[in-house]
């Protein structure tokens, strides 16, 4: 019976004493060479855990307590780093993958103190308006829905453009001035629902389960960046575990995931990861319940996928992919409320909505001796947009009137060699070819003509070629510049650009620092407009915008950053931005390219480059990293955004709120303790508030319109109405276990807990001859279930 007693014991002590391994490489951030006998040390760890890397720059920390972690990496001659508030689950290896940065040594050596991972970007050519982010933070802050745009919009100077969409506005900008990047490769909307042309939808493609830290700018962002003009989104696909097999289950209402990953060979280093995902409600609805959507069940799936081949000699082979499929019918014929107006459909049409994306990319990486690399990369990828719209009469009768077929097939080849000559210079030179092969064709029933009228008919290919060139120089331990240009060439018209790139920081103490940044970017037109079709009533067509010139913008950049004691920290930036080149219409209207994504008036059938622009605005950001159980983000900006069109009227964009203020907060509750190690129940509380300037909109005419029979908008007066102060206040409450081989999770999320009624736009309802407010997401409840083993 002893014996029985004590056998129990130490199983129970096991099952408690939850443990797993930390493991990873460390490289130098320039010339991403292994650095070999690199220090990693456990913090607050009794007896001390630590590890010294070996000589391919790996290293490994067994037998650590699940939890939160924190760890501090040294290496002489380089700035050491602490990353702290690190998640370590059973069942779960933390693979890690560190960069650190060599330091300028001088006769009069200072000590330099640990850096945080959180307070600098990824890529080191950054100076200003720049921010790496975790994929944890998308899971943890309340409202973002493990969406990385949703989750950048608690940043300074962001805003959501619209509740039920993931589309941002930076600093005032449009939607459409975002570039997506994923593994080096350039990618079109990578959104469920999202259009061709635009930057967003209502769900992300991008699953937070398989990206690894990554960046976001806003602003003034290095030469190796083009084809944008507001910010950049540098996305990072994790490598599966190379060691060990592990699996994941999610249940949740963006989908039902599955994800696997695991070594193909441990001896050489190969993995794989993989991650597929189907909508909950579609899931739901071919079993045959019903939420009463009726026909508007919104259906999609996703996979997201990366292998990888490392060699001793031929350098790392890669290959991923990303790819979906959605589609929902929005059928007002089916309504019983013919009132029936919201965020997503019209009460007076019947939509059916399909898209399809697909990116697959194949990179090599190759090592070079004396501190240098290079990285080929090759990729495809394609969007398809197909709509049907159907008119309904007052007899709620079905009339054709709007189809489309949009398709943009992109290849692109990029390749870039970097050579890190010593610790004070640095070079990287690249350039980036695409060829795209747009298929376009949309159409509009012509009731006078009794025929499909043509809007657009091309099939036709063109280039895009981005050259580019960037350099740093540290001129001692606290001054250090970037500069570089980008050049972009489009073979359509022969539209080109030079775009030079500079920043410069100076740290004027070890816990303060000054930047500043200047940047010249542009972007090409959305496709859908070069290639639109003017045709008359004979039948005669034209492509009048065809040779439109990129839209062009400067960036002026000063920022001030204060790394505060507890891991906290206080950074300011001030801004202003010029665009010229806008996109507006030839003949004299309010119409502005800057205005995409705001509910403007319809598209003009001729345009021009004669607009203008002007974002400036403040931004300060008071935090506190995620340590001893809890965190808080505090974000301000005040801004102002105006527009020129072709009437020579300044405006306000569709975008000037003016104002957005952030608060969030979050803390982890350990439910119990034992004495040697912490204990596998967690309780998590997060919170957020948000407070910003309400939408801009257009006045409609409503005399106008009740002889119109539609909604006749006063286009003289664009965007010179505002709505009341957006709020919303967002709430997560979650549960972990974390057992000896399996972690789960369960997470209640509740968005607008108010349920505060945040009008978006205003429309004509026709039947009832009044205006009516189109509002955002009411109350909005989330549930997820998550299990890692």
């Amino acid at each position: 019976m002893k014996r029985l007693t004590f056998l129990f014991i130490l199983a129970c002590n096991a099952a408690l004493a939850q443990t797993e391994t930390i493991r990873g490489t460390i490289t130098d951030v320039e010339s991403k060479v292994p650095l070999i006998g690199a220090t990693v040390i456990l913090l607050d760890s009794d007896p001390i855990i630590g590890a010294s890397t070996d000589i391919d720059g790996k290293f490994k920390l067994e037998n650590v307590a699940v939890g939160r972690c924190d760890i501090k990496v040294s290496y002489l001659g380089y700035n050491p780093a602490v990353l702290s508030g690190l998640v370590l689950t059973s069942g779960k290896e933390l693979v890690l993958n560190i960069e650190l940065e060599e330091q300028v040594t001088q006769k009069d050596e200072v000590v330099v103190s640990a850096s945080r991972e959180k307070e600098k970007p990824m890529n080191s050519m950054s100076t200003v308006s720049a921010r790496v982010f975790s994929t944890e933070e998308a899971d943890r802050f309340a409202g973002a829905r493990q969406d990385v745009s949703r989750m950048a919009s608690n940043f300074a100077g962001i805003r959501s453009a619209n509740d039920a969409q993931n589309d941002i506005v930076i600093r005032g900008n449009s939607p459409l001035g975002l570039l997506w990047r994923l593994d080096g490769v350039d990618v079109p909307n990578p959104n469920h629902f999202g259009n061709m042309g635009a930057t967003g939808g209502p769900v992300s493609m991008l699953n937070g389960n398989v990206l690894a830290n990554s960046d976001f700018m806003t602003s003034a962002f290095p030469s190796e960046y083009g084809n944008a003009v507001s910010g950049v989104f540098d996305l990072k696909l994790r490598s599966g575990n190379n060691e060990k097999h592990q699996f994941l289950g999610q249940l949740g209402f963006n989908g039902v995931e599955l994800g696997a990953e695991g070594p193909f060979s441990k001896k050489q280093g190969s993995s794989y990861l993989i991650n597929y995902r189907y909508s909950t409600l579609g899931l739901l609805g071919l079993m045959g319940l019903d939420f009463g959507t009726g026909s508007a069940i919104p259906q999609y799936q996703d996979l997201n996928f990366k292998v990888r081949f490392p060699t001793k000699k031929a350098g790392i082979f890669e290959a991923f992919g990303m790819g979906g499929i959605s589609s929902i019918n929005l059928l007002a014929s089916e309504e019983k409320d013919t009132a029936n107006y919201n965020l997503y459909g019209r009460g007076d049409s019947d939509v059916r909505n399909k898209n399809l994306l697909g990116v697959v990319g194949f990179t090599h990486t190759y090592i070079l001796p004396k501190n240098a690399y290079t990285k080929f990369t090759l990729a495809a990828s394609s969007i398809v947009n197909r709509n049907v719209v159907d008119s309904l009469d007052s007899e709620r009768s079905i009339h054709d009137w709007y189809r489309s077929d949009f398709q943009n097939h992109r290849f692109q080849a990029a390749f870039f060699y970097k050579k890190k000559f010593n610790a004070k210079h640095s070079l990287k030179v690249g350039a980036r070819g695409s060829v795209f092969y747009t298929i376009m064709k949309d159409s509009v029933f012509n009731n006078q003509w009794n025929r499909y009228m043509t809007l657009t008919d091309f099939n036709g290919v063109t280039g895009l070629i981005e050259p580019y060139a960037q350099w740093q120089w540290k001129f001692d331990n606290k001054w250090t510049m970037n500069t570089g240009v980008h050049g972009q060439y489009l073979t359509l018209n022969n539209s080109y650009s030079i775009e030079p790139r500079w920043g410069l920081s100076w740290k004027v103490t070890e816990k303060h620092s000054l930047s500043m940044g200047y940047g010249m970017h542009s972007q090409m037109a959305p496709m859908a407009v070069y290639f639109n079709v003017d045709e008359d009533v004979n039948g005669n067509t034209t492509t009048p915008n065809k040779n439109l010139d990129f839209v062009r913008s400067q960036h002026f950049v000063l920022g001030y950053d204060w790394s505060l004691p507890n891991n906290m920290r206080l950074k300011a930036e001030t801004y202003y931005q010029h665009i010229h080149n806008a996109i507006v219409d030839a003949d004299s209207s309010s119409y502005s390219s800057l205005n995409f994504g705001g509910f403007n008036a319809d598209e003009p059938e001729r345009m021009t480059n004669n607009g203008t622009g002007n974002n400036y605005g403040l931004e300060l950001t008071f935090e506190k990293f995620l340590t001893k159980g809890y965190y808080w983000l505090l974000t301000g900006s005040l801004y102002d955004s105006k527009y020129t069109a072709s009437d020579g009227i300044t405006r306000n964009t569709a975008f000037n709120g003016n104002y957005v203020v952030n608060a969030l907060g979050g803390y982890e509750l350990q439910l119990f303790k034992n004495r040697e190690h912490k204990t596998s129940n967690y309780l998590l509380f997060d919170l957020k508030f948000t407070l910003a300037g309400g939408s801009r909109y257009t006045p409609i005419d409503e005399e106008a319109s009740a002889l119109a029979g539609e909604a006749v908008y006063r286009n003289d007066l664009a965007f010179s109405e505002q709505f009341k102060p957006y709020y919303r206040l967002d709430v997560r409450v979650g549960y972990k276990r974390i057992g000896r081989k399996v972690t789960q999770e369960l997470a209640f999320d509740i968005q607008n807990v108010t349920n505060k009624k945040n009008p978006l736009n205003k429309t004509y309802n026709a039947k009832e001859n009044k205006l009516v407010d189109v509002n955002q997401l009411g109350l909005f409840p989330m549930l997820l279930y998550r299990i890692n083993f």
